[in-house]
């Protein structure tokens, strides 16, 4: 066998690999023994069918299984052994690849194209400044959110004609664009022109000016688009609404029953703990979206400021191949810009958990995901007896999609990890800023 590499500059290169007759023969000779043990032909007894014969019928196949395994045994092994950093894996170069004949050929060649990961020159924003918000709470927020839970676990009717405080179901279009989603539209969060939306019924087809009727409030017109705030400015011009449904919710009362559905039974007991429940898990909510904001403007500040050569055309390919298919040119060429910002952020964490020596263990994976798995069922602990259920129940998930669950846990406290090494780097400016004045940035 001889493998030969060629790099044609700092991040190409080819890959030749040539295997002989000595280098398969061996285990395509022995596979064809097993088969003589384990075949059932008609007219031979078990075991004693004969090698000529198998083969016959399966050495073509038998042939290019072996030589498929041996091929990508060494590719990788050659990869590793001289630790070539590639970018997902190689690929078969088709403009050299020639026909193969199983039937007579005893030396084969195989050419690869690989997309080589250049080293880089990593500054994690020494001496940086950055925006740390901390988010205050608002009575009016409060008061949203109190509006919220009222109609989220109030009874909801479908009256024939709307009213101030109720939804629109119903389908929004621009007329001179191509934005069109179905949505829920609240008539009482409308600024200007209300009027168009009250005395409505199913079938009414309502047309206004979006940024108008919201007075150009981006918070407001995402949430009813689904379209980031910071790309919201570009939802111009008249809208139709065609209304398919009108609802109504009455609002739930605050007593003990409403507590127990949205903190757990008897978790608080009078309105007055629950305010302050509802105030201590709205602050750690949004700080936590506030440090999410913190640690991506790190990581678009890293990415940006990074010079990483890429081999942008073998990425291209690799994104066609390694998604068989479902991505095709033009989408790879559209979004390209962003595949490349997540390959230099995977390259940049990995660099830092190399130079840092960041582990993750099992025992932290474990702990996560138990941490995850209250929160979701509301429960701050858990009884003795109920404790092995939960580690059972934890430990099958976490081996659920191949082991999936358990990497992306994995990844997520790594990452986790990475980024508080990169804040130790930067100056952070804490700025004081209410819920409502944050939920307005953009981001």
């Amino acid at each position: 066998m001889n493998i030969t590499l060629n790099q044609n500059d700092t991040t190409n290169a080819n890959l030749k690999v040539v295997l002989q007759e000595a280098d398969y023969a061996p285990k395509v000779d022995e596979k064809i023994k097993e088969y003589t043990k384990k075949a059932q032909i008609k007219g031979f007894r078990p075991g004693k069918v004969p090698a000529g014969l198998i083969r016959k019928m399966y050495g073509k196949s038998i042939l290019a299984e072996e030589i498929n395994g041996l091929l990508s045994k060494s590719v990788n092994d050659y990869i590793k052994e001289n630790n070539i950093r590639i970018l997902g894996e190689p690929l078969p170069d088709e403009t050299k690849q020639n026909a193969i004949d199983w039937d007579n050929q005893k030396d084969f060649e195989f050419d690869f194209e690989l997309g080589i990961l250049p080293d880089f020159e990593l500054n994690p924003a020494a001496g940086e400044t950055l925006d740390a918000y901390k988010i205050e709470l608002d009575e009016e927020t409060i008061n949203q959110v109190h509006e919220h839970l009222q109609r989220q676990y109030g009874e909801t009717a479908n009256p024939e004609t709307s009213e101030a405080n109720d939804y629109l179901s119903g389908e929004l279009r621009q007329l001179e664009g191509e934005f069109k989603t179905t949505t829920l539209l609240p008539i009482n969060k409308i600024k200007k022109n209300q009027e168009q939306f009250i005395g409505v019924k199913a079938g009414y087809v309502i047309t206004f000016d979006l940024q108008e009727v919201f007075d150009n409030d981006a918070s407001a017109i995402s949430h009813v688009t689904g379209v980031r705030k910071a790309e919201t400015a570009e939802l111009k011009g008249n809208f139709e609404f065609a209304v398919e449904k009108i609802n109504r919710t009455a609002a739930a009362e605050f007593n003990q029953e409403l507590f127990d559905k949205i903190f757990g039974k008897d978790a608080v007991t009078t309105e007055e703990e629950f305010n302050n429940k509802l105030r201590e898990t709205l602050a750690e909510n949004y700080q936590q979206e506030a440090d999410k904001v913190l640690k991506n403007k790190l990581v678009e500040k890293l990415v940006k400021e990074t010079e990483i050569t890429l081999p942008e055309e073998f990425f291209k390919k690799w994104l066609a191949v390694s998604n068989q298919g479902k991505l095709t040119p033009e989408q790879i060429e559209e979004n390209f810009e962003q595949y490349k910002d997540e390959l230099k952020w995977s390259m940049i964490r990995n660099k830092i958990v190399e130079e840092n020596d960041i582990k993750v263990s099992n025992e932290e994976v474990v702990n996560a995901t138990k941490a995850k798995m209250f929160a979701q069922f509301n429960m701050p602990e858990i009884s003795d007896e109920l404790a092995d259920t939960m580690n059972g129940y934890i430990d099958n998930y976490l081996k659920q999609n191949n082991g999936r669950n358990y990497i992306n846990e994995y990844e997520a406290i790594l990452a986790e990890k990475v980024l508080d090494v990169l804040k130790d780097k930067v100056t952070v400016v804490e700025k004081s800023v209410t819920a409502d004045e944050f939920r307005n940035l953009s981001f």
